[in-house]
């Protein structure tokens, strides 16, 4: 009986601490995420560049809207000496001056950045006129298309690219050394062959098709940029498609081989 009891008691206490513990852990990351809300009602309005004289990024209540309208706007808050965002990723900016009419903040370069709030009506009027104008995928359609001869036979490719409403977020940092997320729209490309008005293969494209063959993480982040249709032979048709990362350097080719029954195999271009 006194087994049970001893044992009952060290389990008791056991789960007193775990409990104090939890309570505290909790208690202090409270504490370390307080928003400061008198800082963050200073911030409120349109902050430009004290040196440049150009707009910056705009604060309306609990966001920030930057001057670039391909930039996504992001949720912030103000904790303690930080301007904390929370985009694709949680940036933090040492405030090193914060007032109702200055802001100094360090950038993601370490150099320090220097704001003042704007007074002028006509530039408040001008930037809301900017990023009202939020990036959406152009209405155009680039069509492309090639006549190429097989057997005597004359085949005609041609290639849709149709802007989505699938957005790709790109990290990137500003000319002003903030992290931002930059809005791109992916691609959906209809392809078809004709010879004369008969319609041989028509198919919509999606970069989703090219999972396995290139890394998942480049195909979340890259765009379905281009298409051409390349080849006549007795496999079928041969299309060609370049997946890149907006404004970068890299880009996969794809071959899509398509047979004669209309059946679509993908391989890497060598």
């Amino acid at each position: 009986m006194n087994r049970i009891c001893y044992g009952f008691s060290i389990g008791t206490f056991l789960l007193a601490m775990l409990v104090g513990c939890t309570s505290h852990s909790q208690a202090q990351a409270s504490k370390e995420e307080k928003e400061n809300m008198e800082a963050k009602q200073q911030l409120q309005g349109l902050w430009m560049d004290d040196l440049t004289n150009t707009p910056v990024f705009r604060v309306q209540g609990d966001t920030i809207y930057y001057s670039d309208a391909s930039i996504a706007p992001v949720p912030f808050k103000v904790v303690r000496d930080s301007l904390k965002t929370y985009g694709s990723q949680t940036t933090s900016y040492h405030i090193e001056k914060q007032n109702e009419y200055a802001l100094s903040i360090q950038s993601t370069l370490g150099d320090m950045l220097h704001l003042r709030k704007a007074e002028n009506t006509v530039d408040s009027i001008s930037f809301i006129q900017t990023t009202e104008e939020i990036l959406q995928p152009a209405d155009e359609v680039l069509k492309k298309d090639r006549i190429i001869f097989y057997n005597n036979v004359r085949y005609r490719g041609y290639v849709y690219i149709n802007p989505s409403q699938t957005k790709v977020i790109q990290r990137a940092i500003s000319d002003d050394g903030l992290e931002v997320d930059n809005i791109y729209y992916d691609n959906i490309i209809h392809i078809c062959v004709y010879e004369g008005r008969k319609e041989l293969f028509s198919q919509d494209i999606h970069k989703e098709a090219f999972a396995g063959i290139i890394q998942d993480d480049f195909l979340q982040r890259g765009v379905l940029s281009d298409m051409d249709f390349v080849d006549v032979n007795a496999q079928g048709y041969l299309y060609q498609a370049t997946v890149c990362i907006p404004n970068g350097a890299s880009c996969y080719l794809v071959n899509l081989h398509i047979s004669f029954d209309g059946e679509i195999t993908y391989e890497l271009a060598e």
